[in-house]
């Protein structure tokens, strides 16, 4: 059965990138934490904010969607499900609220993994959550055809429960020492878990929750404000590249995690960076709306979107932000580039 040494393991990833990258986020750590506890019902929207996209994005990289107003309505439990995907979306709803508010209380074991995946399952009526899987399950990938290949095959159902048990224990024990980098830590639990891929349904969603209870768990909290499955789903081509790459030779205890590890800390350094830049605006806001609008294009190197104006200023609208584009292209500031979905803006140097 597949073993699992993540002291062993670790002691491979620290190359001068990963260093620099964990170097980074020990630092914007330490910012978030004294900003949290001076501003905390400031970023109170943007809690708000982040849960509604780290539903949907979870959810939607899974091929699961639903309309816009329905997904505000779910997360704000103002409209019960009314369909089999949005049963699913309310459980991850729930399971998101759980291991935001009690992550203290939920340490990754076998039997706490069931649970979390139970109530993943607990509208879908379907039966199978908190249920290790009972069929062998494979990772496919479509091709431009339309066919499928095999990208991956998981451990199989008869080892998946002692599997989890050593994944869980191993980690934790890791954790426990105080040798490894949690940063470094987590990214190879998660990889490890969805090569088992232990449920018949659900291990992408799971990973993902996985790794939001782990970070917190760590102190790094970051995604409750700044919707991390949001980032994977943008990256959504590279996130399976890495995961891919570092599964190779799996089996064998021959794979390379450096991929998905590197991969990892990239989101969470995006994460910490975009909090940074969202704390920055939120501070400033004694300043007239169209100036925050105008203050942030002035910041950014390169060409800005509307889309990109939106996400970092969350509670000015995208009226206010529209009608302030046109107007500072009108009197030159900005310079408007290309056109329909491709539009962008840039400071007029």
């Amino acid at each position: 059965m597949r073993e699992f040494d993540f002291k062993k393991t670790a002691s491979k990833l620290l190359t001068n990138d990963i260093v620099n990258m964990l170097g980074y986020i020990h630092e914007y750590k330490g910012q978030q934490n004294l900003f949290i506890e001076a501003k905390a019902d400031v970023l109170s929207h943007l809690l708000e904010i982040a849960k509604i996209q780290s539903t949907e994005a979870s959810n939607r990289i899974e091929g699961i969607y639903t309309s816009d107003e329905r997904i505000k309505a779910l997360v704000k439990e103002k409209s019960a499900p009314l369909s089999r995907n949005e049963n699913e979306i309310a459980g991850y709803r729930d399971v998101l609220a759980t291991v935001h508010e009690n992550y203290d209380y939920i340490p990754p074991r076998a039997n706490v993994i069931l649970q979390l995946h139970r109530d993943l399952y607990q509208y879908s009526g379907m039966g199978i959550g908190g249920h290790f899987k009972n069929t062998e399950n494979v990772i496919e990938e479509e091709l431009g055809d339309g066919t499928k290949r095999v990208r991956f095959r998981p451990a199989t159902a008869f080892e998946t429960p002692d599997m989890i048990e050593n994944l869980c224990n191993q980690f934790l024990r890791e954790v426990d020492r105080g040798e490894v980098d949690p940063l470094l830590l987590i990214p190879m639990f998660v990889l490890d878990f969805l090569c088992i891929h232990p449920f018949n349904d659900g291990n992408g969603r799971m990973s993902r929750l996985l790794t939001l209870l782990l970070l917190y768990r760590s102190g790094y909290i970051v995604g409750k404000y700044i919707s991390i499955e949001m980032l994977i789903e943008k990256t959504k081509d590279t996130y399976y590249d890495a995961l891919q790459a570092s599964s190779t030779g799996w089996h064998d205890g021959a794979n390379d995690y450096m991929p998905f590890v590197s991969y990892t800390l990239g989101i969470i350094k995006s994460a910490y960076k975009t909090f940074s830049e969202r704390v920055e605006h939120l501070a400033t806001k004694g300043i007239s709306k169209p100036e925050r609008v105008r203050q942030f294009i002035e910041n950014k190197l390169g060409k800005v979107t509307k889309k990109d104006i939106m996400d970092a200023c969350p509670d000015i609208s995208a009226t206010t932000i529209e009608k302030t584009l046109g107007e500072l292209v009108k009197d030159g500031t900005i310079i408007k580039i290309g056109n329909g979905r491709g539009t962008g803006y840039v400071y007029n140097r």
